[in-house]
């Protein structure tokens, strides 16, 4: 099984790790040709504003929006998330728009803001899982086919949606690979 980590710029290195981590195997994707190569894709945090531009020079918006109509599993984490928003509360980035959610960027407060805490994500058992948040998003409102994950002073910050998964957080930057194995095992092995 492969999975894709969109390489233009975040912690690619980090998800491919967690990836291998789970039993899979984890590929840098740095061209829209190399999609065909994946069963599931991760866009990782980073800029959501120059991953966008990125994303747009290299042509990969359509690519993805095409494959993830026909099935494809899409994991976006902090900027992924918001690239994967229907709408953001401030801005006209252009975005994939595939995922019914609003999102507020950097929501958390600036990189000196950043912080780790504490998770309740009930599908990963009862055991909390630690989150690392930088310059974080948070998802200001979800339509009717979205499942709210876990919330964070009572904001939302994990959500799925279709073969779509969610998370304003940092999964990659912990030692904890059960989110990763979450999306192998739900999304790309069993499917919805």
């Amino acid at each position: 099984m492969n999975i894709g980590v969109l390489a233009l710029q975040g912690a690619v290195r980090e998800h491919i790790q967690m990836i291998e981590r789970c039993k899979a195997r984890g590929i840098s994707i740095k061209r829209p040709h190399e999609l065909s190569l994946i069963d599931a894709l991760i866009i990782p945090g980073g800029e959501s504003t120059t991953i966008d531009k990125l994303m747009e020079k290299y042509n990969f918006v359509e690519t993805i929006r095409k494959l993830n109509a026909d099935g494809l599993p899409v994991y976006g984490t902090c900027a992924g998330l918001i690239l994967l928003a229907k709408k953001i509360t401030e801005g006209t980035q252009p975005l994939l728009k595939l995922m019914d959610i609003e999102v507020k960027r950097n929501a958390f407060g600036r990189q000196r803001e950043s912080f780790e805490a504490d998770l309740d994500i009930s599908e990963l058992g009862s055991r909390s899982y630690k989150g690392v948040f930088i310059r974080a998003p948070w998802i200001e409102s979800v339509g009717q086919g979205v499942t709210v994950m876990a919330k964070f002073d009572g904001k939302i910050i994990m959500a799925r949606q279709d073969k779509l998964l969610v998370s304003a957080f940092h999964p990659e930057l912990t030692g904890d690979c059960r989110i990763h194995e979450y999306f192998i095992e739900r999304f790309v092995k069993q499917g919805c």
